[in-house]
């Protein structure tokens, strides 16, 4: 039987959520200046892979003000997590930084494709919260940004309070709930949640999926998009189901009444990070850009703009601008962190066996 410890906040260790080839040859050499050098020669080029959405956010907030002190020229590749990391892994790019999820960077830094970083030149990781500084080891980039993957409902259609994760197992929830499909990036954390309410202290797969087939009648269906689960959730198909929290902004525009509801267990982290790709020519300027992507500054607008939830803890915000953002050290130190890497070494072996199991 497999087991594993959990981690993250009170918690010492747990479970969750391509790969690359070093690049480098073909990037334009810097010119001259180095990072922080503005007006000194030719612009720097800076090549970002990013997943393109809030882009005129991006280029107005985060780009422009970085290139005009940096004396740098920002080009931005664009795709999906998988679609860029094969992309850098293929060699048809020129990326000098990229932004990841946890669960595809840990697949990078398996391949060796990631430089080291100096943190010493990364003074803004000492304001960031703990969880995010080394998601995936010291050698490698920071989270920028972490939401929580929790659980949203519809008290017009669930009577019952729904508090924990526990609660998805409820009766009256039969029908009326949507859960993430294994393949899915929250699935491995639906397994998580499904052994905890087992009532096991350590991950147990066994359990886990025991726990998951006996939802399996009640579920409506298991989704691989969460345009799905918002489309499900505002035709009232589903009225309850684990979600990400930076996504209940949609769920509430069609259902006003819906609630959010961080577990009593604590909610999971959903972590971006952004690293250096194997080769680049722009490693500090990359560490200033990283930098900068972690500065107060940038952070606050990003988190009042509903763009990204913020990591810095100098981050102020009110009531309001806090609302379907995963905000405060109360909810953050409570968050599960599940290890990329055990996710990684077993979810061929998870899929196959949800697909003999539960997809019948």
């Amino acid at each position: 039987m497999k087991k594993m410890k959990w981690m993250g906040g009170f918690l010492t260790v747990s479970l969750l959520s391509a790969a690359l080839a070093g690049c480098g040859g073909g990037k334009e050499p810097a010119t001259e200046g180095k990072a922080g050098e503005a007006g000194k020669g030719d612009p720097q080029k800076l090549v970002i892979s990013t997943w393109g959405f809030s882009e005129d956010f991006f280029r107005k907030e985060v780009y422009e003000p970085f290139e005009k002190e940096h004396n740098v020229k920002i080009v931005v590749e664009i795709g999906n997590n998988a679609e860029r990391l094969n992309k850098i892994r293929q060699g048809s790019s020129q990326v000098d930084l990229v932004y990841l999820s946890d669960y595809y960077a840990q697949q990078g830094i398996d391949a060796g494709l990631f430089e080291p970083i100096d943190r010493s030149k990364i003074p803004n990781i000492d304001h960031i919260y703990d969880i995010a500084k080394a998601p995936l080891g010291e050698e490698y980039g920071p989270a920028y940004t972490i939401g929580q993957f929790g659980i949203a409902y519809n008290p017009n259609v669930i009577k019952t309070e729904v508090k924990s994760w526990s609660d998805l197992w409820k009766p009256e929830l039969v029908g009326k709930l949507t859960l993430p499909n294994i393949t899915s990036t929250t699935g491995p954390m639906l397994l998580d949640a499904a052994s905890q309410a087992a009532g096991s202290q350590e991950f147990n797969e066994d359990q886990a999926f025991a726990k998951v087939k006996e939802v399996n009648p009640g579920v409506v269906k298991y989704y691989d998009k969460t345009s799905e689960y918002v489309n499900m959730f505002s035709q009232e198909e589903i009225a309850v189901g684990p979600i990400m929290e930076m996504y209940f902004k949609d769920i509430q525009a069609a259902v006003p009444e819906a609630k959010f509801v961080t577990p009593e267990e604590g909610g999971y982290a959903v972590m971006n990070t952004v690293n250096i790709v194997k080769g680049s020519k722009q490693k500090e300027l990359a560490e200033a850009f990283i930098n900068w992507q972690l500065s107060r500054e940038v952070q606050e607008k990003a988190a009042k703009a509903k763009v990204d939830s913020p990591v810095n803890k100098e981050v102020q915000l009110s009531e309001e601008e806090a609302k379907g953002v995963t905000y405060g050290s109360e909810v953050i130190n409570k968050l599960h962190k599940l290890d990329m890497k055990f996710v990684n070494e077993h979810s061929k072996a998870w899929i196959d066996r949800w697909n003999r199991e539960i997809a019948q």
